[in-house]
């Protein structure tokens, strides 16, 4: 199993940008898909976007499509989310997953993923 840990939440002004961090600890990311969720108070989780740790595809959300980028450092076994022109909007804890038991697929769903970080919290003021 994987054990995930995610940083670099906080709060920022709208307009503003935030970098987080998901470092994996007991196994590396090597070939496994990790996706970046977020759960707005009173809302269902929902997906942001993920990367294809091998090939380095990316995949996004309508909703953050042009404003927020996924990368990945083999050496730092890190994925990171770059959060750009943020909006209220987009207040939430926000969450990564890797899925562990399959590299062929992406999943864009939270069911596809089966190790989870606790999440660290993003606040947006207008």
């Amino acid at each position: 199993q994987v054990q995930l840990v995610e940083s670099g939440g906080g709060l920022v002004q709208a307009g503003g940008s935030l970098r987080l961090s998901c470092a994996a600890s007991g196994r590396t990311f090597m070939d496994y898909p990790v996706g970046w969720f977020r759960q707005a108070p009173g809302k269902e989780r929902e997906f942001v976007g993920a990367i294809n740790w091998s090939a380095g595809t990316t995949y996004y959300a309508d909703s953050v499509k042009g404003r927020f980028t996924i990368s990945r450092d083999n050496a730092r076994n890190t994925v990171y989310l770059q959060m750009n022109s943020l909006k209220p909007e987009d207040t939430a804890v926000y969450f990564c997953a890797a899925d562990t038991l399959q590299h062929t697929i992406v999943p864009m769903t939270s069911r596809g993923y089966n190790s989870w970080g606790h999440g660290t919290q993003v606040t947006v003021s207008s």
